[in-house]
């Protein structure tokens, strides 16, 4: 669940400490898009509607005629870059700098599912797309997916990114932003299949996908952005530019804030020419596996009006917090099936801090650190938590088991949860309870993965037959990303997910 080794010369996430440092690539912060020509002859009626109103405000011709889309300009390029569109195009378009506010057009609508009263205008509106980087053809995404160990079979495309901010709610349903990172094939179709991954456990903000140019975050989107698709990867609350504390395993917020970014991928793809299709291929891995099954429930569900579940891939998912991973977290297992028992360790000293902050954010919990760890730490440990601290700051701040963390009430606690505990156990472990996909799906997993413990992944399928109707289970065997199967089973999975995606999207 926590993210793999980095590079230097980025923050370090969750576990970069354990890694290998190389120095990291220099990407250029400020891109220049160039204005592309649509039609919209293939737009659905409401939107085109929207189009034509923007092309009598802007002076453009009639409808079915092509015209020229403005493209978000970093700061920095407005002046040189609008000569250039305007010598290349021969019209005046309208630059925006890069983190203007850019109206995105009506709220796609609340999520029916979510917290009562969170419902109001502005869910998924964008507040901001800024251009973050452009792998010009396939040969660049393949060196990018290349080095950092993910399959480059199929990638087809160039690949532009950009990170958008938007309006969504938080865990208590109040107005907030969140931001996202959006991944565009270069010279692939208008008309767009959305691909929604959600990423694994971060502590660090900036470790957020829209915070990183290259390496373990981006590589999945990258990948299904290249295959064809437009990839949108939300950063979660209290991640990336969101304000706040990020509500950890808050399946509730991460359901919430997931829709809102897809809402917000279609407003920014609709004025600048795209369409993107009622159905979403979701998947997450992890952490974001979770999420993505929160997502495919609420789309299941009509929580949004326009987007339907077109399949849904969850990787290597703690679907079973209170049934399989605190289990194994308690009782050793996390430190027997990590190859390095030291590191296996610590993996479950950082979960159990994780539970318990994250989920006293949103569920009370404990009322004061000193009663759940112990006094070493009781004064630091959230703090560590804050978003502001890196996998470093993280890993030299707590210590090595977990009888040094945690009080006697601490592990009581977490091994009968009780109170806010309970409740938002209960909460995270009914991702999979009292429904079943109807759309294809599939939960994949690697064979004694040491973070995601495979009985979770068993759970989650035995309950989704209990619905009648079975979702098979993929079993990526034992594959290895830095000595780590759990990792290893994102980039396995990802490869085979792809393919699958682009079957079912012909």
């Amino acid at each position: 669940m926590l993210s793999p080794p980095g590079r230097l010369g980025r923050p370090a996430d969750s576990m970069r400490w354990l890694a290998t440092f190389t120095l990291a690539r220099q990407v250029p912060s400020v891109i220049c898009m160039t204005a592309k020509q649509h039609t919209f002859d293939e737009r659905p009626a409401g939107d085109q509607a929207h189009v034509r109103q923007r092309r009598a405000a802007a002076g453009q011709a009639s409808a079915g005629r092509r015209w020229p889309v403005p493209r978000v300009l970093a700061a920095g390029m407005v002046m040189t870059c609008a000569a250039a569109i305007a010598a290349a195009t021969g019209t005046a378009t309208a630059i925006r700098a890069a983190a203007t506010t850019i109206p995105a057009g009506k709220a796609a609508g609340a999520y029916a599912g979510n917290t009562a009263g969170a419902a109001g205008a502005g869910r998924g509106e964008l507040v901001s797309a800024t251009p973050l980087r452009t792998l010009p053809g396939k040969a660049a995404v393949k060196t990018e997916l290349a080095s950092d160990g993910f399959s480059t079979r199929y990638a087809r495309y160039g690949v532009r990114t950009y990170r958008l901010v938007y309006r969504t709610v938080d865990a208590k349903g109040r107005p907030t932003t969140a931001s996202g990172l959006l991944a565009l094939p270069i010279g692939g179709p208008r008309v767009l299949t959305a691909v929604s991954f959600t990423h694994g456990t971060e502590n660090y903000r900036g470790d957020a996908p829209s915070m990183q140019p290259s390496g373990w975050e981006p590589a999945p989107v990258y990948t299904y952005a290249s295959a064809g698709f437009a990839a949108a990867a939300p950063d979660y609350l209290g991640l990336g530019t969101g304000p706040g504390l990020q509500p950890w395993m808050d399946v509730p917020s991460e359901t919430t804030t997931t829709l809102d970014m897809l809402r917000a991928a279609r407003g920014y793809l609709t004025s600048h020419g795209g369409v993107l299709r009622r159905r979403v291929m979701v998947t997450g891995f992890s952490q974001g596996a979770s999420a993505a099954l929160g997502l495919a429930r609420a789309l299941e569900d009509r929580g949004d009006r326009w987007f339907r579940l077109g399949a849904l891939a969850p990787i290597s998912g703690a679907y079973d917090f209170q049934g399989a991973e605190l289990p194994a977290l308690l009782s050793g297992e996390l430190v027997k099936l990590n190859p390095n028992p030291r590191l296996g360790a610590k993996i479950s000293v950082i979960y159990a801090a994780f539970t318990l902050v994250g989920f006293n954010r949103v569920h009370h919990v404990y009322s004061r650190p000193g009663e759940v760890f112990a006094h070493a730490y009781a004064g630091t440990i959230e703090r560590l938590f804050d978003g502001h601290h890196t996998g470093v700051d993280l890993f030299n701040g707590t210590p090595a088991t977990l009888d040094k963390l945690l009080t006697a009430h601490g592990f009581a606690l977490l091994r009968h949860p009780a109170g806010g505990l309970a409740t938002a156990l209960k909460i995270a472990d009914g991702v999979c309870t009292g429904w079943a996909p109807s759309a294809p799906a599939r939960l994949y997993m690697a064979t004694r993965d040491e973070q995601a413990v495979n009985a979770s992944t068993w759970h989650c399928r035995a309950q989704f037959k209990a619905s009648h109707r079975p979702v098979p289970v993929i079993n990526l065997g034992t594959p290895d990303y830095q000595g780590s199967r759990h990792y290893g089973s994102n980039v396995a999975g990802t490869a085979q997910i792809v393919r699958w995606f682009l079957e079912l999207a012909r």
